[in-house]
């Protein structure tokens, strides 16, 4: 008995198991097609953070001495880059009764040491806040802020000043307060669990 032959363009031998073969190979090149690109794309370039401003967080308020720190002095918006380890020295999260939640922090990036305070305003009134770093040989940089009577967490920080010594060596502190030239204190929130307190 003769056996038909292949015919042009047949394997012979390239049954259902070797087409399901392909068909997987195939649609797993095109399954990477697809996601290894806008993997790619959302990673972004390394050493950049992209936003606005970092300064822009930090509003002048009356009475506050109305100079804008250098660009020397500001914080910078630029991720220094990998290897560079950010030590942070944090106090406890506060909440005052009246709606306003703190968390200090001294932040220690290569040679460079600043306050941060985060915090969310819930009073819906803005408020008033100065933050202070105090360093070693009665060194202090402070700054004002203008929380906004908002739900949305935000933070502020000081410039950042060449270090002085380790972490350790510096504290923050961070008040709220109402607004005018009176106004009671809300909340104080430090670095130290000891300095947090909340009225």
């Amino acid at each position: 008995m003769l056996r038909p032959s292949a015919g042009p363009g047949r394997v012979p031998g390239g049954g259902p198991a070797l087409r399901r073969l392909r068909l997987l190979a195939l649609l797993g090149v095109v399954g990477c097609a697809v996601v290894l690109p806008p993997a790619g794309a959302s990673a972004g370039q390394a050493g950049h953070r992209s936003g606005g401003d970092a300064r822009s967080a930090v509003r002048a308020l009356p009475g506050g001495d109305g100079r804008t720190p250098s660009a020397a002095q500001a914080p910078s918006t630029r991720v220094l880059g990998l290897g560079l380890a950010t030590v942070a020295r944090c106090g406890p999260e506060v909440t005052a009764p009246g709606g306003v939640e703190a968390q200090t922090c001294v932040l220690t990036q290569g040679g460079d040491t600043w306050a941060r305070t985060y915090y969310r305003n819930a009073t819906g009134r803005p408020l008033e806040a100065g933050l202070t770093l105090m360093g070693p040989g009665d060194r202090t940089v402070r700054t004002h802020c203008a929380p906004a009577g908002g739900e949305e967490p935000d933070t502020c920080e000081t410039p950042r000043e060449h270090s002085r010594g380790t972490v350790a060596a510096y504290s923050a502190v961070a008040e709220f307060a109402e607004r005018g030239g009176r106004a009671a204190l809300l909340l104080r929130s430090g670095s130290n669990s000891s300095m947090a307190t909340g009225r």
